[in-house]
Order: C-alpha cells, then structure tokens, then sequence
C-alpha cells in the first residue's frame, strides 16, 4: 500500500492542488523545495520539507527516503532554449536514478494532451520533443508508473490570461478544449494512489464541458465577481513577431498555436471511472476567484 508521497514541483501552480489533495487524502507528503520558509507559506503544515535542488542526487534520494511514490510535476520554462538543462529530462533522468536507488514503488507525472499536436499540420516545436522525451524516460524506467495527460486548466485564465482588467487572448481557437481545475485533478492523482495499481497507467484528465478558448473566456468574463473585464485579442503573427526578440514571446507563440489548432477529442472516461468525474464548473470556477 502506498503512504508515503514524495512531491517534486509541490509549489507550481499545478503542483500545489495535487500537494493539497495529496495532505487531505491522508498520504505522508514529503516535497523538495528550494526555499522552505517559502514553501512553508504556500502548502499545508503537514507536509515535510527538504530543500535542495533536483539538480542533486543527494538531495533527490534524501526526499526520497522512506517514501513510496514520486509525483512529478516540471515544466519548460518560457526562457528556455533548445541546448539548455531541462528539468522534463535531464530532472527526469536524476529522479528515476534516485527513485531506483531509494526503492520507489511507483512514479507519476503529469505530462499534456496538447503535445500530441506535435507533426500535425506541419507544426514543430522543440518543447514538445522534450515533453514527449520525458514521457518515454518514464514509460522505460522499469518502474511502474502513472502519467496524467491534462487538457487546459482553469487557472490559466486568471494566471495567464487575465491581464489586469483585460482577457487577453491570441489568434482563433478552432477546437473545444475541456477544461479542468487544478483542485479536481489533484482529487484524481491522490485517487490513483489510493487505488495503487499493479499495471502501468495512463490517463487523459478533462473536464465536464468543451469550450473554443473563445467561449470560455466569455464565460470567465461574464462569471467573474472581483472586476468588470474586457476581452481583448492580438493576432497571432504579431505574437511570432514579437517572439524573433523575446524568448518570452516565442514561447508563447508556439504554445498559443498549438491550444488553437489542436482537435482536442474527449477520451476522459476511463479516468472518470477509475478517479473521479470532475464537479467543478468554468462558471463556478470563475464565481470563486
């Protein structure tokens, strides 16, 4: 039976709902953090700390002492360059070292839906490479694992698309994406380590409806209580443009097409089954922020 929790990225906007559900499902969570005094603010009191690096193998193997699981939660800076140190895989990599060396009973990631986008239409992206890259390090760890593959989240309209008063948005979504929020999805991994399956599994995480980002920023807007917002929209090849002097931009240029152009299908309902149907609405999502 799986108790024990190690978490790493417990402080990501992704990973604290997991961190949370994970603490109020009555797992021991043990996290890796930089800056404790820090992390200690944002996650429950029970959870224990270790700060380090996961750039450090001591420090991975000390976090993971004693624990049972790893759940991984990383992603691609914005910043970032092809030839850089990625934690999706080079991380990737220390964690199954460490995990192997500590006894680690099962790994679990969350990856995306909206990289299975890559080679359609003609689009490449090297992030998509590493996410996909990071997916097959654990599909061949030898360790039995679990992998999440979300649709987009709720939290990303009021982190990413609220700008002020203003929902910005970039090019024309062409297809219905099914959001989810960050809360249910932690609800769902913490399920899947209470189930503790023998096999490997895999998961695509949706929500209840599917919205055109379009659509569901005009739920946001129309549900949202703390101001009145405007929804503003950029084209897309200005975002390109933008992105030839700002690695910032050129991120999100790639990833903005990708969410617009993706023919995202619903294929939740083994994990509905197996984890959890989602409760929570974009409107009730919106009305509580």
């Amino acid at each position: 039976m799986l108790k024990n929790i190690a978490v790493i990225g417990s402080t990501g906007l992704l990973g604290k709902p997991v961190t949370f559900a994970l603490v109020n499902a009555g797992f021991t969570v043990k996290a890796l953090v930089r800056n404790i005094a820090r992390a200690a603010k944002e996650l429950p009191e029970e959870v224990q700390f270790v700060e380090g690096d996961i750039k450090n193998s001591v420090d991975l193997e000390k976090t993971f002492s004693r624990c049972d699981a790893v759940y991984i939660n990383l992603s691609i800076k914005d910043i970032e360059k092809p030839g850089d140190w990625h934690t999706e895989t080079d991380g990737v990599k220390l964690i199954i070292e460490a995990a192997r060396k500590t006894g680690i009973k099962r790994l679990a990631m969350i990856s995306s839906l909206v990289h299975f986008y890559q080679g359609m239409h003609g689009f490449y992206w090297w992030a998509f490479d590493v996410k996909q890259k990071s997916v097959q390090l654990i599909q061949n760890s030898g360790i039995p694992y679990t992998i999440f593959y979300p649709s987009s989240f709720m939290e990303n309209f009021y982190f990413n698309y609220k700008k002020g008063k203003y929902l910005v948005l970039a090019g024309k979504s062409e297809h219905k994406q099914y959001f989810i929020a960050g809360a249910y999805y932690g609800r769902q991994v913490a399920r899947s380590f209470q189930l503790n399956p023998v096999d490997n599994k895999e998961y695509a995480v949706q929500g209840l409806a599917g919205f055109t980002t379009d659509e569901a920023c005009g739920i946001f807007k129309q549900y949202y209580k703390k101001e009145k917002l405007s929804i503003v929209r950029a084209p897309l090849g200005f975002i390109k443009f933008l992105g030839k002097f700002a690695q910032g931009m050129h991120y999100g240029a790639h990833i903005i097409e990708a969410l617009n152009k993706y023919p995202e299908k619903f294929q939740a309902e083994q994990t509905w089954e197996e984890l959890g149907k989602p409760v929570i609405t974009l409107k009730e999502f919106a009305a509580n922020q």
